[in-house]
């Protein structure tokens, strides 16, 4: 599956892993049932899929306010995403 994947064009022009490297993988792991690895390879996989859940159901669902939630699993997937770059770059 690794050879359909498209490339990450930050690390091919710049050498180096960008903050969403690994997200492709993740879920192709996710898929395969690798739920604990899919979390070692990009650790906001479960908060990118409860947020993406939550725009969906913002776009079809009109009659409830997903705002809030939306609000929060952004920033939590964006603290995530940071946290785990930095974690990935200077410490292992």
């Amino acid at each position: 599956m690794e050879e359909y994947m498209v490339p990450c064009m930050n690390k091919s022009i710049f050498g180096i892993d960008c903050m969403g490297c690994g997200t492709q993988r993740s879920l192709a792991l996710l898929l395969d049932g690798e739920f604990i690895e899919a979390f070692k390879m990009f650790p906001a996989i479960y908060t990118l899929l409860l947020f993406g859940l939550t725009i969906t159901l913002h776009l079809l669902d009109k009659k409830r306010n997903y705002l809030t939630p939306i609000a929060v699993l952004a920033v939590a997937n964006g603290v995530i995403m940071v946290v785990s770059y930095f974690y990935k770059i200077y410490i292992n």
